[in-house]
């Protein structure tokens, strides 16, 4: 079995659960390779031990790899996501951030939740992702035109709206006039778009989410369309660019370029353990269920 590692040291005590995830892989028939800049990371970190046997680096994957470990938050699966692609490789979360709702592993279980998936007891959640074309092309997009949560355009070095020009299949919908507007997947329902008044949506739902940034017209409320729509998106305003973000990933793009979103033609694989659902960590991450009256 082979599996790739990749974290960043951006949380506190992240070193402890690091170390648990090298322990429980070098008790199996496991060969590590983990993220060259991340190897280095923990080789220089004085409270990881360095006693590791069948482990190397990588900068790149390939379909050799059974599983790919993401510690830290959603954020960091969200980088993961870059190194995976479309090779169909499960990600496993392990969340040592905060909310957690892609990387869905807790810290305080990282041993038995590891052991479980290495014996075969879990379940994969398949999650579509949006692609992005446009015209003219821009390279800072292309190298990856993709998105696992959302894209989104945003208003840049001004504090003036911008209007996005919004068309679903070639039929005009609408001019938004507001800081910007996210174009989200289920999975990305429950993150930037959630917090800019978007719909939670489950993530097996097939569908998109558009919901405006700050919109002046007050009727201008969240849509949700079928994934099998083609969205296209004409940007204007006082300054001469805007920025567009993939989940981390920014660019600056012109205006009046031509925007085209897609659903992409791959899904992510995320490992999940049993007992896990989505509506289990809604309530866990949403404290849904600590209404006194429940």
């Amino acid at each position: 079995m082979k599996i790739g590692v990749y974290g960043q040291f951006y949380h506190r005590d992240s070193e402890t659960y690091i170390q648990s995830v090298l322990d429980v892989l070098q008790t199996k028939d496991v060969k590590i390779v983990v993220e060259e800049k991340f190897l280095k990371s923990i080789n220089k970190h004085k409270d990881i031990s360095n006693n590791y046997s069948n482990i190397s680096s990588f900068t790149k994957i390939d379909e050799s790899y059974d599983f790919f470990i993401s510690i830290g938050g959603d954020g960091t699966l969200l980088k993961s996501v870059t190194y995976v692609k479309n090779l169909g490789i499960p990600i496993i979360g392990i969340n040592t951030g905060r909310l957690g709702f892609l990387a869905t592993i807790q810290k305080e279980k990282i041993s038995e939740s590891l052991q479980q998936i290495l014996n075969g007891n879990y379940i994969i959640s398949e999650r579509s992702l949006l692609s992005i074309s446009t015209a003219p092309q821009n390279a800072e997009i292309e190298q990856l035109n993709f998105a696992l949560n959302e894209i989104a355009i945003n208003r840049k070095n001004t504090t003036s709206m911008i209007k996005v020009e919004t068309s679903i299949d070639s039929e005009h919908l609408t001019s938004y006039w507001s800081d910007g507007l996210i174009v989200a997947t289920p999975t990305g329902s429950t993150g930037y778009s959630l917090s800019c008044g978007g719909p939670i949506i489950a993530p097996s739902t097939s569908s998109i989410v558009l919901t405006p940034i700050a919109p002046h017209n007050l009727t201008a409320r969240p849509l949700v369309v079928p994934d099998s729509s083609s969205i296209t998106l004409k940007v204007s305003g006082r300054e001469e660019s805007y920025l567009v973000s993939l989940d981390s990933r920014v660019a600056t793009v012109k205006n009046n370029t031509l925007i085209t979103i897609k659903k992409a033609s791959f899904c992510i694989k995320l490992v999940q353990l049993k007992e896990d659902s989505f509506i289990k960590t809604l309530r866990d991450k949403l404290l849904w269920g600590e209404d006194k009256r429940n």
